[in-house]
């Protein structure tokens, strides 16, 4: 193994204990769900938390019992509706079957046109549904495209005390992007470190991980960073980085 192999399998063990697994897919089935778990759970370092729709919470919960990976999925998902009772009880019936952690779309087009009150209400709402359980608030920063608006999203979540705030539903044109990623943790960075950031949204490769993992190193410190406080979700990421620490045989 060269010299620039060893650092890559470095950052690969760096990096995967930081990952949110994650499959969205409109065709995602029970049985591939269990499929990634699996991979999950048989990797030489596991990831912080698997990621899958409500549908299939269940099925991740049981095929990666006993291990310490997280549970999440997400609601208010993709579109980032206004219907507070409908985030309300998405979080309810996730929670019921089994997860740990919420990723929640802003309300990013009532934001876009100045409602900043129905946002903030919905991002309150979601906050106390999921109690004490993490919250991470999917700034969708491709829509709401401005710095400005990216911005004072990031503050808004800030505010309504979310534990972590997110690019990207994967979903938009535009998805993560380290300009926004910069905005996003000079927020963070201003409020003293008091949310984490995830990464989410077309990242499909270590070198790109990589760039979104210095910004928030030069941002925050190697210190802040850790499963509680940095995530990156993807799923062919994952891939990459598995192959790398596998064992040699």
């Amino acid at each position: 193994m060269q010299p620039h192999d060893n650092i890559r399998r470095e950052l690969a063990a760096y990096l995967l204990p930081l990952l949110d697994l994650t499959s969205l897919n409109d065709d995602d089935t029970s049985a591939r769900i269990e499929a990634l778990c699996l991979r999950a759970r048989a990797c030489a370092i596991q990831p912080a938390a698997v990621c899958v729709y409500p549908a299939h919470v269940a099925a991740a919960r049981r095929a990666l019992a006993g291990t310490a990976v997280k549970i999440a999925s997400v609601v208010n998902f993709p579109d980032g509706g206004s219907d507070v009772a409908r985030v309300t009880r998405e979080i309810e019936t996730v929670i019921a079957a089994g997860a740990d952690e919420i990723d929640a779309v802003l309300s990013w087009a009532a934001f876009v046109r100045g409602d900043v009150t129905t946002a903030r209400t919905v991002v309150d709402a979601a906050r106390t549904a999921c109690g004490t359980r993490v919250l991470k608030l999917i700034l969708e920063t491709g829509e709401l495209g401005t710095p400005v608006r990216i911005r004072d999203a990031a503050q808004l979540g800030i505010d309504a005390r979310v534990d972590f705030l997110k690019t990207s539903t994967g979903k938009a044109a535009v998805n993560a992007t380290p300009e926004a990623a910069a905005i996003m943790l000079d927020v963070i960075a201003a409020n003293r470190g008091r949310c984490g950031f995830k990464a989410a949204g077309g990242i499909r490769s270590l070198d790109a991980a990589i760039e979104f993992l210095d910004l928030a190193r030069a941002r925050l410190g190697d210190e802040w960073i850790a499963p509680e406080q940095f995530r990156i979700g993807a799923s062919a990421l994952f891939e990459e980085l598995a192959a790398l620490v596998a064992p040699s045989r």
